[in-house]
């Protein structure tokens, strides 16, 4: 969802919302708010932690009704001394709080400070607000995989440096720049105009650095044809983030050309999108067009770090800090096993695109990954799964991706954006914003 509607008035002041506890971190949380008052914005204080506020420390929103928004009360967390349990739960708390005072026009920006408990739990507070909506995490662990905090949201971290303990002459620079950035960012979202309104269905297309050629040309044509392209890195992230918006019901339909995450999560790479890739639009009925884009490669980092066990294996520098891997027959033929069982399961319109040229742009004549042995196999595992068109050229080739979009375009004006939402009517749009409904003009 995005963070700003048409209708949004611009109130000039800016309203920034600190999440954090205030038993184990008040003197932090205390100087940042008086140094956000200072740089002008008005601060709602939400305390998440279990245990007495430090003294002076007083929360807008105090820690009891944070718990009983997560579904408990404080006594009872604080009876069961169970540490996990009550980051959980103060944590689901603070997320409905949040979401209320979304509602209420008071959240311009989100910013909490704290370890791995603190970082966890803003990390469940800022997950379901709009995508552009500032969210600031200064954490202990912001200098290792941030993936847990972030997910695919726009969270953005920085490292504390020291522990936060204290404002001292090191966290007083590291705590200041972060008010600066809260305080700037909440304000511009503030002072900023409404957005003009732009009633083009949204399409989501997956790409990589092999497949841009074919996204490229698809792109051209769906704007063309009058929808708006979001483009997704199939990195691991954004395969999940083309998931979640699909999710959110912002979508009509998906160009799903780079179904290159799928590979990493089969053979071991670095650049997974989890199990459940793929699933979304079949999941909700979005219509899509799918094409098996960069199955050919596993991700991993620079050349010495790639796995032991897969020394002999065709691999390619692709700089110094990504190198790829072949996938084999038997590789791609559970890939297109895999591939095929998830199209099968979509409740909605459902086009698979077969490039017989080659998967990506190393999958060509006198390219280090061409094996047209290898991509039959995984052809031949799709075959018969859904309705399937077969191009004679490279995936790359132009007309593969305008044929890709003219498609999605016939399959959403035939079908209808969400054709089959109707068998999940339970599911709910993020914060209230509506879907894009109707077909391309």
């Amino acid at each position: 969802m995005i963070s700003r509607s048409p209708g949004r008035e611009v109130r000039g002041v800016a309203t920034v919302v600190l999440v954090g506890t205030l038993d184990t971190k008040g003197a932090e949380y205390a100087w940042l708010r008086d140094r956000l008052r200072e740089l002008g914005c008005e601060v709602v204080l939400v305390d998440a932690g279990v245990g007495e506020p430090a003294p002076g420390v007083v929360a807008d929103v105090p820690a009891e009704r944070v718990a009983e928004a997560g579904g408990t009360t404080l006594a009872a967390l604080r009876g069961a001394a169970d540490r996990g349990a009550a980051v959980t739960a103060m944590g689901e708390g603070a997320a409905v709080v949040l979401a209320g005072l979304l509602v209420q026009g008071r959240v311009d920006a989100v910013l909490a400070v704290g370890g791995s408990g603190g970082s966890s739990i803003a990390a469940r507070a800022v997950r379901d607000l709009p995508i552009g909506l500032p969210k600031l995490i200064v954490s202990t662990m912001a200098a290792g995989d941030v993936a847990p905090y972030v997910g695919a949201k726009d969270v953005t971290m920085t490292y504390s440096v020291v522990d936060i303990a204290g404002v001292n002459r090191v966290s007083r620079l590291i705590l200041g720049n972060a008010a600066a950035a809260a305080a700037g960012m909440a304000k511009a979202r503030a002072d900023a105009p409404p957005e003009p309104a732009d009633e083009r269905p949204l399409v989501a297309a997956s790409m990589f650095g092999v497949t841009t050629p074919a996204v490229d040309a698809a792109r051209e044509r769906l704007g063309d044809l009058g929808y708006e392209v979001l483009v997704f890195h199939a990195t691991g992230a954004g395969g999940r983030a083309l998931e979640g918006l699909v999710d959110s019901g912002l979508i009509a339909g998906v160009l799903d050309l780079t179904t290159t995450e799928l590979a990493d999560d089969l053979v071991g790479g670095v650049l997974s999108a989890g199990p459940d890739r793929l699933t979304a639009a079949g999941r909700h009925g979005v219509p899509q067009v799918v094409a098996p884009g960069a199955l050919d490669m596993v991700n991993f980092g620079p050349r010495e770090t790639v796995p032991d066990r897969f020394a002999g294996r065709n691999l390619y520098v692709h700089n110094p800090t990504v190198t790829l891997m072949r996938t084999t027959r038997d590789e791609m033929a559970e890939l297109g096993r895999r591939v095929a069982a998830k199209l099968a399961a979509a409740t909605g319109p459902t086009v698979l695109f077969v490039p017989l040229g080659g998967v990506s742009a190393l999958d060509a004549p006198g390219m280090p990954f061409h094996d047209p042995d290898a991509d039959a196999a995984c052809f031949a595992a799709m075959d018969g799964a859904v309705p399937t068109e077969t191009l004679d050229v490279n995936i790359n080739d132009p007309s593969f991706g305008r044929a890709m979009a003219d498609r999605l375009h016939e399959l959403i004006t035939e079908h209808g954006p969400h054709a089959g939402r109707e068998a999940n009517a339970g599911h709910e749009t993020n914060a209230g914003h509506e879907t894009n409904a109707g077909g391309a003009r």
